[in-house]
């Protein structure tokens, strides 16, 4: 099957509303990279090195590529049943590429002179972008219009974006971790709880809708997950840390190390 006609196969399943339950044991991260959970029909990911987003067919173990030769430095990928959204940068540009489900290209949005976290965007349901500015500011990119979607005080480190629960949640190092609704008004907020501890690198949300962080542990050379209740923000659960930054939860919520992702 052409990989365009494998692409919009998987929409079509996923329009129709299979795999919803969602795998009993699915990966998170993959090499210290958030995996986009489809089901359990498949995953997306980037890796180091591949210019394009590797697509697993889980029942077959096929791989598709979407964006090889327009992509040039994809690390965030969303999909939201019609059109894939990839952050991405070319010659220190950064800028979110769109593709159609079919994946073919529909356009590339250039953040250069916006985004103060090239590789972090989240998606609303409505289509809406929000993105990180300089000054304390998330903002929503519609179309051709920026508009303020929400504004905090600054910390000495950029954040980290997900769309998540059909809002977004925003972690700022070393201040707070927080969820926005879809109108930009907080639903909790946290203080920051891993203060010279560990580096938070990346958020991941599954199937389930649970979010997870990944962090580094410096003092002791291993990765290790955290999960936080969607209610409220409470840090519910972590990993055994492990030597590298691949993770699976599985359909109870437990968090493992997984040497065995695909690579």
């Amino acid at each position: 099957m052409p990989k365009r006609s494998a692409l919009w196969a998987l929409a079509a399943i996923l329009a129709a509303g299979c795999g919803r339950a969602g795998p009993s044991r699915q990966p998170i991260y993959i090499e210290g990279r958030p995996v986009l959970s489809l089901g359990d029909t498949a995953i997306a990911y980037t890796k180091v090195g591949v210019s394009g987003v590797l697509i697993l067919h889980r029942k077959t173990g096929a791989i598709d590529t979407l964006g090889a030769g327009t992509l040039h430095g994809p690390f965030n990928v969303e999909f939201d049943g019609i059109r894939w959204y990839v952050s991405d940068i070319q010659e220190g540009r950064p800028s979110i590429v769109i593709f159609r489900a079919d994946g073919s290209l529909e356009g590339r949005i250039d953040l250069s002179q916006l985004s103060a976290t090239p590789h972090q965007f989240a998606l609303l349901p409505d289509g809406r972008i929000v993105l990180e500015v300089p000054g304390g500011e998330l903002v929503a990119l519609a179309g051709d219009s920026v508009s303020t979607f929400a504004r905090f005080r600054p910390g000495p480190k950029s954040g980290l974006l997900k769309g998540a629960r059909g809002g977004v949640l925003h972690a700022l190092p070393d201040r707070h971790v927080t969820l926005y609704n879809q109108f930009g008004n907080i639903r909790w907020r946290i203080e920051w709880p891993w203060r010279e501890t560990a580096y938070i690198t990346a958020i991941s949300v599954d199937s389930n809708g649970r979010i997870h962080l990944i962090a580094g542990v410096p003092s002791e050379g291993t990765f290790i997950v955290y999960t936080l209740a969607a209610e409220n923000g409470e840090v519910v659960r972590w990993s055994i840390p492990g030597p590298y930054a691949s993770f699976t939860v599985d359909h109870f919520g437990e968090i493992r190390p997984d040497t065995t992702l695909p690579g």
